[in-house]
């Protein structure tokens, strides 16, 4: 038994894949230890697991993210070539607020007395000019021990040429029993900014994530195998199933490149899973996508804390210039866009007198208003509820009844409680402040549709919608309004679409080498210009075959079998004098295919300037087990009107139109719905207005077009 268990800040989301059928669940989340909302949710979708059956828990998790934007990650001890300590409080001299005369920064991961020197030098060739001298190490090792370092992180001048100083540095540190981070492993990449603070974030992560994936997998397999779980005194409790299943226990970890892999390897290389969570998302859409024929879309996931966009022209793409907290990541990581707008966003009125939603969030516990779990101040979730968009009764498949009384309260509460100043440009009514928020979260969430297509060269209009998350259904009609999209499409278990994406993710091992060649030139017709390219083509080749075996004979360590491996090779190619670069597949017309990708993203291309390759990428995968994705259009329904649960008033365009509200699960393909309606389900709730309509398709994903005016 397969379960996908993705963590967010309101919800715990699970999906359990039983040959070829597809379970859901929801609980909430436990921010003081995520765990314990994971081993309640896996208990309660696998308790009727078949004994000496194997469980494989698949995990999305936030541990990683959360750590380093709350600053809580270990106390690391940064060891770089000597006269290089500073470079990570130095950086680069860009500036993303270039006119604040103001700006502050935050201070590095390791602070000065935290970091050390080593007399060593690699040549830009890869020549070892000097070696580590074994005094030196063994002083080095004592000062590290007294200085109390939980972590490790090594990251030496062009290690990524040769490897053999940070090797023997890293042998002599390793006896001190700490996480050891080198950068070859890590990294073995050029740009030594990027590639430090990339193993500086692994160290600095990989003690709280290791201990965190130990103890989750020993809780569930304690679980699972009927010997209780510990509490955190060390008392052993009794299982929760009288007679639990004898099964084998193994925890797999999302990688934010959209593959799982080891939580061994995730608790060495935790800077790999630091948007683990959206990756889930991106997957499942891409697979949809693929499904339904759709060549061009976006995925939307609006969850409680946070909306991760991303756009699909073809495969996911990866990108290896991100930054989160404000520090560089190099390493590979789907091209996701994060906003903090969500279901928790909470609701203020700076002091011009504008309303604000977000970034701040309610997340799990308080929540918002309705949650009856002691929030107090105004969330997106609880707008939607006093414009009666969300059902007091259908709410997590009637398990879960929201309090309006007390959201209206805290709403009029909360108008009477702004300066007497502002109330006469502030929102004058319950209803107003709550359509005003939903404006200004729309806002946010257009802003970010328009910066992964507008801005980098893409026309939205050309491509649809795939929207999910718990509360993707209650915008996604607005935002494709905005931005005249095609249409949008609302996949069945909407709400849980990410776990499923995490379900479907296949093994992925990423593996990169700089190489920094410069390409022949294009000759015209000549022969001996071909002769030269066709040489370079399959010395290229020979080094792609050598990083495939390494990467293979890591997977066959950690005991995968890599008979069914696929090798997707690429190439980050520039124009020479760029310090940037762009990544095409591996193919003999590789040069029309950068020139191709450069004039999209930059508006321009110089088939005549001479090309360099920056670094070979190599990425790796082997298959899972997927459900079927057939059609689903065997439900028993006599017609739409069984669908109907009740009409109530709903509040569209400062007007309240009685509005019908459909069961999903009663729908079948082929049923049309005209606005205003909602679509009420287990894990989510999807809002027509009244200038849409919605039509089933054939795998039961809901379609919403807009009617041509």
């Amino acid at each position: 038994m397969r379960v996908a268990v993705d963590t967010g800040g309101t919800f715990t989301d699970c999906v359990v894949l039983e040959g070829s059928r597809i379970k859901i669940l929801k609980v909430f989340s436990t921010p003081d230890d995520s765990a314990l909302g994971i081993l309640e949710g896996v208990h309660r979708i696998a308790c009727a697991m078949p004994r000496d059956s194997t469980l494989d828990v698949i995990h999305g998790t936030t541990v990683g993210t959360n750590s380093l934007l709350e600053r809580r990650g270990a106390r690391v001890a940064l060891v770089t070539t000597a006269g290089f300590e500073d470079l990570i409080e130095i950086g680069r001299q860009n500036r993303p607020r270039l006119y604040d005369l103001n700006v502050g920064r935050e201070p590095p991961l390791v602070p000065r007395p935290m970091r050390w020197g080593v007399l060593e030098r690699t040549t830009a060739s890869g020549e070892i000019l000097l070696r580590p001298r074994l005094g030196d190490l063994q002083r080095l090792t004592g000062l590290i021990r007294r200085a109390g370092a939980e972590s490790i992180a090594i990251c030496f001048l062009f290690s990524f040429r040769n490897a053999e100083n940070e090797k023997k540095v890293s042998a002599a540190l390793r006896k001190l029993g700490l996480p050891v981070s080198m950068s070859q492993e890590i990294l073995p990449e050029f740009r030594e900014y990027e590639r430090l603070s990339t193993v500086v974030i692994n160290a600095y992560l990989a003690p709280r994530l290791g201990s965190y994936l130990a103890r989750l997998g020993l809780k569930v397999e304690q679980e699972f195998s009927g010997a209780g779980a510990l509490t955190d005194t060390g008392l052993r409790t009794k299982p929760r199933s009288p007679n639990p299943p004898a099964s084998k226990v193994r925890i797999y970890v999302m990688q934010s490149n959209g593959g799982i892999t080891t939580a061994d390897r995730a608790s060495r290389e935790p800077v790999r899973t630091i948007l683990s969570g959206p990756a889930g998302g991106v997957v499942a859409s891409a697979r949809l996508a693929q499904t339904l024929g759709i060549a061009r879309a976006m995925s939307f996931d609006m969850g409680g804390t946070s909306t991760d966009v991303c756009l699909l022209d073809g495969p996911p793409r990866t990108t290896h210039e991100t930054t989160l907290a404000g520090l560089p990541v190099a390493v590979p990581v789907l091209d996701v866009h994060s906003v903090g707008a969500g279901g928790g966003s909470l609701a203020r009125v700076d002091a011009g007198g504008a309303l604000r939603v977000g970034p701040e969030s309610a997340g799990a516990v308080p929540g918002p208003i309705c949650y009856g779990r002691g929030g107090t101040q105004p969330t997106v979730t609880d707008a939607h509820l006093l414009l009666g968009r969300l059902d007091l009764d259908h709410f997590l498949g009637r398990s879960f009844r929201l309090d309006l009384g007390a959201v209206q309260k805290r709403f009029t509460d909360f108008l009477r409680t702004l300066p007497r100043n502002l109330r006469a440009i502030s929102p004058k009514s319950p209803l107003a402040l709550a359509s005003g928020m939903i404006a200004v979260s729309n806002a946010t969430m257009e802003r970010a549709l328009r910066l992964i297509s507008v801005e980098r060269g893409y026309d939205p209009r050309d491509f649809t919608l795939i929207c999910f998350g718990g509360a993707g259904g209650l915008h996604a009609a607005d935002l494709a309004r905005s931005l005249e999209l095609r249409a949008v499409i609302v996949p069945m278990h909407p709400g849980t679409f990410s776990a499923l994406g995490i379900l479907l993710s296949d093994i992925v091992k990423e593996a990169s080498q700089s190489v920094l060649l410069p390409v022949p030139e294009a000759g015209l017709g000549a022969r001996s210009s071909r002769r030269q390219f066709h040489a370079f083509y399959n010395s290229l080749a020979r080094r792609f075959e050598s990083i495939k075996r390494k990467g293979l004979a890591e997977l066959n360590h950690e005991r995968f079998n890599t008979k069914r491996a696929r090798a997707e090779c690429r190439l980050a190619c520039r124009y020479v004098g760029q310090a940037y670069e762009l990544s095409v597949p591996f193919s003999r017309d590789f040069r029309r295919r950068f020139h191709s990708r450069h004039e999209r993203a930059y508006g321009h291309a110089q088939p005549t300037q001479s090309m360099e390759i920056v670094s070979l990428q190599v990425r790796l995968t082997l298959p899972t087990p997927k459900p079927g994705s057939g059609a689903r259009g065997n439900r028993s329904l006599h017609g739409i009107r069984q669908a109907r649960v009740k009409i109530k008033p709903v509040w569209f365009d400062h007007h309240i139109y009685q509005t019908i509200l459909y069961d999903r699960e009663k729908l079948g393909p082929g049923m049309k719905i005209t606005g205003p309606a909602i679509v009420v389900e287990y894990s989510s709730t999807t809002v027509i207005p009244p200038d849409f309509a919605c039509t089933v398709d054939e795998h039961l994903n809901l379609r919403l077009t807009r009617y041509a005016h």
